[in-house]
């Protein structure tokens, strides 16, 4: 009898699948806020509604104390590591923009692809994820649903709506300035569905307008992300679907006018609104304990140095091509050979030429060591590493591990100079006040990581987590492989 009932579960578990057995809510949505440091959360708190963020922290799960565990923190390498749960080491985003075969690309350039919805020579639509090396929480979602899910990606940087999408992903929509409204790739499809264009005839700007320097752009964000829901008819069945969604005016407005005054405010102020009238919309549309919510961060930033000085604290900021000019200069006269020896430096990163060095008969490792030693002599780094001798140089250990995860061997260059304290790379100068990011410091690295809804308890924890644990977290929670590049854990305390 044993024998026979044993038989008998054995055959309802080939012909049911393991998956009937598996809860999964109706839809997951992530929330990437770009440039949003940590403590925004209470620097603002007594302004903000209770229905937006402040809802996030009193009914959801908050995690205080996550950390990036990569340098550079810039946009591109964030977006990618918070979906593949990775680091640049093996996603290969080794930056917004880097060397791809002698070429300066963007994380997202795709010659092979054109422009949907817009102009097809337009550089903006020329973009696809093909350049990420990993897979995301939205392809292990398609294949743990046999490609049924529905994966979509909306935001106004090209990068931070591809890289989270993913490669199988339905559709990704971004911003094409010149065009002023929506657009995708034909990596994705060969004509916009009929309701992004309609929503682009109602919901447009002049050509050339900079929307990513308006709070507006929040606003069209979100609206963009709820007629998604609503029109491709996200979370409406047992599949479970996938909505990133990424916010770039918060990004734009930090850089043009720093982590202080009425402008990041208003930013700030706009995006806490649209959070609580999106997290409205997801409670009528899907359903309040049907859908699995994410906020969080790509990086944070640097106070402005000028307003750092002002209060008798250390700031400041690297301009580059200074450097690069110093480096040039001193190179040429060491090894007798004048020329071009650095071909680039982007994010703190430092490419030399190395077919110039070739050319000339010189050894590129002597080159890099009198390259290490000229960059010393700047009081303006704490460290200069060449990248394929981190673990011989003596950097404190943890930052030596952020060095080496963000270290892709053939996109990440040469050397990288690792700023003072609250220094920022970029503009310096009397009357900037503006502000950047890249470096590994708790302003740049300390990121909000909130979850909501659907078998998320309330509560927060202080215990160290990090931006890989976000991929691996979801993925726990909705029983389906984690990331093929996925190095992080599961934050158990998340879930009920």
């Amino acid at each position: 009898m044993k024998k026979s009932l044993l038989m008998l579960c054995m055959l309802l578990t080939v012909t049911l699948g393991w998956s009937k057995g598996v809860t999964r809510p109706k839809l997951v949505v992530g929330i990437v806020v770009d440039q949003m440091r940590w403590d925004y959360l209470f620097y603002y708190s007594e302004k903000y509604s209770d229905d937006g963020l402040k809802r996030l922290l009193s009914e959801g799960f908050s995690c205080e104390n996550t950390m990036i565990t990569h340098v550079p923190t810039v946009t591109a390498i964030g977006h990618s590591s918070v979906y593949t749960g990775s680091v640049p080491a093996f996603t290969g985003i080794a930056g917004n923009n880097f060397l791809l075969n002698g070429k300066n690309v963007t994380s997202v350039t795709d010659t092979t692809v054109h422009a949907v919805g817009s102009d097809i020579t337009h550089r903006e639509g020329k973009c696809s994820p093909r350049n990420l090396l990993a897979n995301t929480i939205g392809d292990q979602l398609k294949i743990a649903t046999d490609f049924k899910a529905k994966v979509i990606g909306v935001a106004l940087k090209d990068r931070a709506s591809i890289l989270p999408a993913g490669h199988a992903a339905d559709a990704a929509y971004w911003w094409d300035g010149k065009a002023g409204h929506f657009i995708s790739s034909s990596y994705y499809m060969e004509k916009l569905p009929s309701w992004v264009e309609a929503f682009n005839k109602v919901n447009h700007t002049a050509p050339d307008y900079d929307i990513k320097t308006d709070p507006a752009g929040i606003t069209i964000t979100f609206k963009m992300a709820e007629e998604a829901l609503l029109k491709e008819q996200m979370g409406k069945d047992d599949i479970t679907d996938l909505l990133a969604v990424s916010i770039s005016s918060t990004d734009a407005i930090g850089h043009a006018t720093g982590t202080r005054g009425t402008e990041n405010w208003a930013a700030y102020k706009e995006l806490d609104k649209c959070i609580g009238k999106f997290l409205r919309y997801l409670d009528q549309k899907v359903g309040r304990d049907n859908y699995l919510l994410f906020l969080t961060a790509d990086h944070g930033a640097v106070h402005n140095g000028n307003f750092m000085n002002e209060h008798h604290l250390p700031g400041g900021g690297w301009e580059a091509s200074a450097t690069s000019k110093t480096l040039n200069d001193r190179l040429s006269q060491q090894f007798g050979a004048t020329g071009k020896y650095v071909k680039a430096i982007m994010d703190c990163r430092i490419y030399l030429d190395h077919d110039f060095i070739e050319a000339n008969g010189l050894d590129l490792r002597a080159v890099k060591k009198s390259a290490v030693d000229i960059l010393k002599e700047d009081s303006q780094f704490a460290y200069v590493v060449d990248y394929e001798e981190v673990n011989n140089s003596a950097v404190p250990f943890f930052l030596r591990e952020r060095i080496i995860n963000g270290y892709h061997r053939m996109r990440s260059g040469d050397l990288l100079v690792v700023m003072q304290g609250s220094h920022q790379h970029g503009k310096v100068g009397k009357d900037y006040k503006g502000t950047s990011h890249g470096t590994w410091n708790p302003d740049d690295s300390h990121i909000p990581l909130l979850f909501l809804g659907w078998h998320v308890k309330q509560g927060s924890t202080s215990t160290p987590t990090r931006m890989v644990d976000i991929a691996a977290t979801v993925c726990a929670m909705l029983h389906i492989q984690m990331p093929d590049c996925c190095i992080g854990d599961a934050i158990q305390e998340v879930w009920k």
